[in-house]
């Protein structure tokens, strides 16, 4: 059986475009795929000044670095990476200036469309349930280390295959498979009291 080919990728036309000097194509790209990447760096950093300063970041360093892009993966899975690499290069940065504890995270992450499903109608004290259990999830999110952090925001958060997460992080699927095993066990663990509590 043959092995299909890699299907075109969706933004090669707009990459084109940009890479030639077309800001708005550029701009194009930025809004399709801001938001995803707002949420990913968000669930890594949990504040939201953070975010802004390295979305701008991302989002340049993709512009200076459009001429190099080979194309050997789609625009998308190459700007993942280039979120993924900066992302952990300020979290290192930030754990070394100081040790950031839990309540100093953003104390509007539970109110963030980019964290909560708000499209669904819920009774008040069922809303109160979930904002606090979603709370909880944020809290035991940071207690992750970064590469399991990472893995959950991508995976669970964000709707990525194990193949695409494995293509943005340069890895094997096992060992992103085995990373989101262990990081759900984690946060299964600690989110239990809450749920008997709550549910």
């Amino acid at each position: 059986m043959f092995r299909q080919s890699r299907p075109p990728d969706p933004d090669q036309d707009l990459v084109t475009r940009a890479r030639e000097g077309d800001t708005r194509a550029f701009d194009a790209l930025i809004l399709k795929y801001g938001d995803k990447l707002y949420g990913l760096v968000y669930h890594m950093t949990s504040h939201k000044e953070d975010t802004h300063d390295l979305l701008q970041e991302i989002f340049a360093r993709a512009y200076q670095s459009l001429k190099s892009f080979r194309g050997s993966s789609t625009f998308y899975t190459w700007i993942y990476q280039i979120a993924v690499n900066l992302t952990l290069n300020f979290l290192k940065k930030r754990k070394r200036r100081s040790g950031l504890s839990l309540n100093e995270l953003d104390s509007s992450v539970q109110h963030d469309p980019a964290l909560i499903d708000t499209t669904h109608e819920a009774n008040p004290e069922q809303q109160t349930n979930l904002n606090e259990l979603q709370i909880k999830l944020n809290e035991a999110m940071q207690t992750l280390s970064e590469p399991h952090r990472m893995v959950v925001t991508m995976f669970d958060i964000q709707g990525m295959s194990h193949g695409e997460i494995a293509q943005v992080l340069k890895t094997s699927e096992g060992t992103i498979r085995s990373r989101l095993h262990y990081a759900h066990l984690q946060l299964q663990s600690a989110l239990q009291d809450t749920w008997n509590e709550r549910f």
